[in-house]
């Protein structure tokens, strides 16, 4: 069975189940099967066809998730483009990829068209007209599919065809294409399966971009157990009130998120001012290091289970642990934890050799979650080399240090930003913390930037003494700054270039 198989198999196994809560109204899974076909009958007339590409630029809403099944129908992939970029990147994106048709809003189609002359850019309401469903939106995808004497779109693909494609932003600032196999995403979303135990009575919150592989978890994981998602709109992803709202008015079950996002709903949103929602089973992070202090607040809240999810786009998810009791007595974020998704994980020391406990390395991976390759590079071959620094545990788990390029000098020594982050943090009154280097050379300078927890307020010589107890002297930050929060990236990661920016006279 590959990624298209699974809305169609649920819709004959719960053909009246919840599929896709959008704002643009809820398609139950008979009726998110009619809208691909309808999406898939539309494309192929536009000229698509196994092994092509198909740009989806919107925001999030059910016509989108049953466009991208659409594409799939075909034997095609699809590239989700994010709703906030410019019509030129996205016109970027399109040429890079080499897409046959860009879906979008169809307001936007005559600029795009200009950009992408021999280009099909269509309207995703009219791409998609005929298909049917519920709603909660009366006249929202009511419309009747006609017969099509072709017969249901399924085409065959083989494990290893390409299924979608996302674009990181890339160290040169070019955006890279990752391309995922129906297999990459399978092995995942079966994994998630197997360790959640999901059924169709759970209810999924899609809080990640549909650009983020975040949000393959909870599509594909829904799909698999005719569960719902329900899309966060992207205007609610960093509001806290309305998220803890979302939260306990969708009586979500399984809630899947960066750090940032919870970290902001338990300061800004009053959730810890609630009783933990009895539906909720599962709470899962990733993307980057969720401060302890913030954990042990959450586990103290909800007795739902807590997992640190790690990988990067590259992988998706390649390894994973469930948070313990004795974890929140660390100094230091939880463990990345061990192998997830059938995947093979070790470190690799600077000299070749494979670590040993106690010892660091850049955290390499093979497996049937890494990636086809760049698109337009060289496949993937052997193991993928994360850029990520790890530790190894004695219990065979591992820590995550840091970035390899987040590896700096400063006079002289060698500095991990993360264990110097993960020291501010270790302060019971600090909610996040983020350092970055300022200067060059000699002149290379640690400047810390701190977000302090409710009501607190610790001063720089306070943070100073507490870090110098458990960081060297060389490892002391120089500039220590309170801030209300910390910038961040699109996919809720912290922007380090706009705290350096800050610091520039």
């Amino acid at each position: 069975m590959m990624l298209h198989h699974l809305v169609r198999d649920s819709a004959v196994k719960h053909p009246d189940r919840p599929a896709v809560v959008a704002a643009d109204g809820t398609l139950d899974y008979a009726g998110l099967d009619r809208r691909a076909d309808a999406f898939a009958r539309r494309l192929r007339d536009l000229g698509v066809g196994r092994g092509d590409r198909v740009v989806v630029w919107s925001g999030k809403s059910a016509d989108v998730v049953a466009a991208m099944q659409g594409v799939l129908r075909l034997g095609a992939a699809y590239v989700p483009a994010d709703d906030s970029a410019p019509a030129e990147r996205v016109a970027l994106v399109a040429r890079d990829c080499a897409a046959g048709v860009v879906l979008t809003a169809a307001d936007r189609v005559p600029e795009l068209s200009a950009l992408l002359p021999g280009v099909r850019c269509a309207g995703l309401a009219e791409a998609g007209a005929g298909g049917g469903g519920a709603t909660d939106e009366p006249g929202r995808f009511e419309a009747a599919v006609e017969p099509d004497e072709s017969g249901p779109f399924m085409a065959a693909v083989e494990p290893d065809d390409l299924a979608y494609i996302l674009y990181t932003s890339g160290s040169t600032g070019t955006p890279k294409g990752v391309c995922i196999s129906h297999r990459n995403a399978l092995a995942f979303s079966g994994w998630v399966v197997d360790l959640l135990a999901p059924g169709p009575e759970d209810r999924f919150a899609n809080h990640a971009p549909l650009t983020f592989d975040l949000s393959v978890l909870d599509l594909y994981a829904a799909f698999t157990v005719g569960a719902a998602v329900h899309l966060v709109p992207s205007e609610l992803a960093y509001a806290p009130e309305q998220l803890v709202a979302f939260l306990y008015e969708r009586r979500i079950t399984v809630w899947y998120s960066v750090p940032s996002a919870l970290t902001l709903m338990m300061r800004s949103g009053g959730l810890l001012e609630r009783p933990a929602p009895d539906g909720l089973r599962a709470v899962l992070f990733a993307g980057e290091p969720f401060p302890i202090g913030q954990v042990r607040r959450l586990a103290a809240w909800t007795p739902a289970r807590l997992l640190n999810l790690y990988g990067p786009t590259e992988t998706n998810v390649c390894t994973y642990h469930e948070v313990t009791p004795a974890d929140l007595e660390r100094g230091r974020p939880v463990p990345i934890g061990r192998a997830a998704s059938g995947d093979r994980v070790w470190a690799r020391a600077a000299d070749g050799s494979v670590c040993g406990p106690g010892e660091e390395g850049e955290l390499l991976v093979a497996g049937p979650t890494v990636m086809l390759g760049y698109w337009g590079g060289a496949p993937q071959r052997g193991a993928y080399a994360t850029g990520d620094i790890v530790r190894l545990r004695t219990d065979g788990s591992f820590d995550y240090v840091g970035r390899r390029d987040h590896m700096v000098k400063v006079r002289g020594h060698r500095v991990e930003l993360g264990d110097v982050e993960a020291a501010l943090t270790s302060h019971p009154d600090v909610a996040e913390a983020a350092v970055v280097v300022t200067g060059h050379g000699v002149d290379a300078r640690l400047a810390a930037f701190v977000v302090p927890g409710p009501g607190r307020r610790p001063g720089p010589l306070t943070l100073r003494g507490h870090c110098a107890k458990r960081l060297p002297r060389y490892m002391l930050a120089d500039v220590l700054r309170l801030l209300p929060e910390l910038p961040r990236t699109r996919n809720g990661k912290v922007d380090r270039a706009a705290l350096a920016a800050r610091l520039e006279p």
